[in-house]
């Protein structure tokens, strides 16, 4: 059934602009806010639950398709204003949809760790756009799955799902409470760990030989991997600079680890 919400004070709209705003609110409604037509269209395709479809009246007959898609699949369906509409989006120019998705299972997506496959993971990564752009190269390159700290960002923040890509829904990600000793049973199973340092006597990432499956480990924009989750892995490496520069973006630096341990281990 298609309802029409014309009032900004509607229960429906609140709650949706909570999602769009607090990560503390997304995680007591368990849903996440999603925009534009290739992302709804991605969350449709994967399956989400999708709770709540938002259209304007140009939208929907714009994009009828996907609306026709919606009306399949969402629980409910609702035809707004432009301007009911812009308090939803996180974006300039919204193109005229929103929906209100169901959280994804990101706690457990690993029964068992593919001993050929190659994993990254993120140790309180801060920037939505750095997650977010990890997560789309992640899937560009083939990675099996990415493990993040219970410290990162907000995978479901609109920026992260924005920045993806749509990945986040494709993605193989876990949140893992207790990164340590996540990376100690990956060592026990016979896994090459590996932390990524800005340090000149760690081993060139260009030079790394590799056999088997390995996890890169990336740490916090700022402060770079815990001495914890350094000490814990069995092998150093370091992405060597001849400029001045003393570091790279994290996403940049996650973007070229990922291509050197694929392009490494599919030799």
């Amino acid at each position: 059934m298609i309802q029409k919400i014309t009032s900004r004070d509607n229960e429906k709209i609140k709650q949706s602009v909570k999602l769009l705003k607090s990560a503390k609110d997304r995680r007591e409604q368990n849903a996440f806010i999603i925009e534009g037509a290739r992302l709804c269209d991605e969350a449709l395709k994967s399956g989400a639950q999708i709770e709540d479809a938002f259209f304007t009246e140009t939208a929907s007959e714009k994009f009828s398709e996907l609306f026709n898609k919606a009306e399949c699949s969402a629980e409910n369906i609702h035809i707004v204003s432009d301007q009911i509409l812009a308090l939803l989006s996180d974006t300039k120019t919204p193109q005229g949809m929103v929906f209100t998705v169901t959280m994804l299972d990101k706690k457990n997506q690993f029964d068992t760790i593919n001993r050929i496959g190659n994993y990254i993971a993120l140790e309180n990564i801060s920037d939505p756009n750095n997650l977010g752009t990890i997560l789309r190269t992640a899937e560009a390159l083939g990675i099996d799955g990415v493990i993040l700290s219970e410290d990162c960002c907000d995978i479901y923040s609109p920026k992260v799902v924005r920045g993806s890509m749509g990945a986040v829904f494709r993605v193989k990600v876990q949140i893992e409470s207790d990164m340590i000793a996540w990376i100690n049973k990956c060592n026990s199973n016979g896994m090459t760990t590996l932390a990524s340092v800005p340090d000149c006597t760690a081993e060139k990432i260009t030079d790394l030989q590799l056999k088997g499956a390995a996890v890169m480990l990336v740490g916090n924009e700022a402060n770079g991997l815990t001495q914890e989750a350094i000490q814990a892995c069995n092998s150093l490496v370091t992405i060597p600079m001849n400029g001045d520069a003393e570091s790279l973006n994290a996403s940049v630096a996650a973007s070229i680890l990922m291509w050197e341990m694929v392009r490494k281990t599919s030799k």
